[in-house]
């Protein structure tokens, strides 16, 4: 089941499925962990992550371990997904958006989202030339943006 475009009643449905499957708790910060990340279309750091439910929930008393583990078993359950920048780690996007690449500023970190249909025809028709079943992609394009450029 794919969960692009999923509303959140549902999307929390399958995150306690995922947590009983793993044997663990579903707990209200965990629960805000996945919540700050369907009402923010932003790509967080976990730390960032952490910061910004920290603020805006702070007596629920989320620790930073709690974020990252709670990301790491929603990257595994394919409910999110991350983009690496090497020494920076990983930043994380709830994967309820339909399929979109990412453009990096490699001077301030800025990612620009594009989506391009032939971009995606082409993989798809290089995929089938090479005898290949495509069942996903990540495409990263790295350079400046146009404010660096400046």
């Amino acid at each position: 089941m794919t969960i692009e475009n999923m509303e959140y009643d549902t999307l929390l449905d399958r995150f306690k499925e995922v947590l009983k499957i793993n044997n663990l708790k579903f707990t209200k910060q965990r629960e805000v962990v996945l919540k700050t990340l369907y009402n923010h279309h932003e790509h967080f750091t976990p730390e960032h992550l952490y910061l910004l439910i920290k603020d805006k929930y702070g007596s629920l008393n989320v620790g930073i371990a709690t974020v990252y583990r709670t990301l790491n078993l929603l990257e595994e359950a394919e409910m999110v997904t991350s983009i690496t920048f090497g020494s920076q780690g990983k930043r994380f996007e709830l994967a309820t958006k339909p399929h979109h690449d990412h453009m990096i500023c490699r001077s301030c970190g800025a990612i620009t989202e594009f989506e391009d249909a032939l971009i995606e025809k082409r993989q798809e028709a290089i995929a089938k030339e090479h005898g290949f079943k495509l069942t996903n992609h990540l495409m990263q394009l790295y350079g400046v943006c146009k404010t660096c450029k400046k």
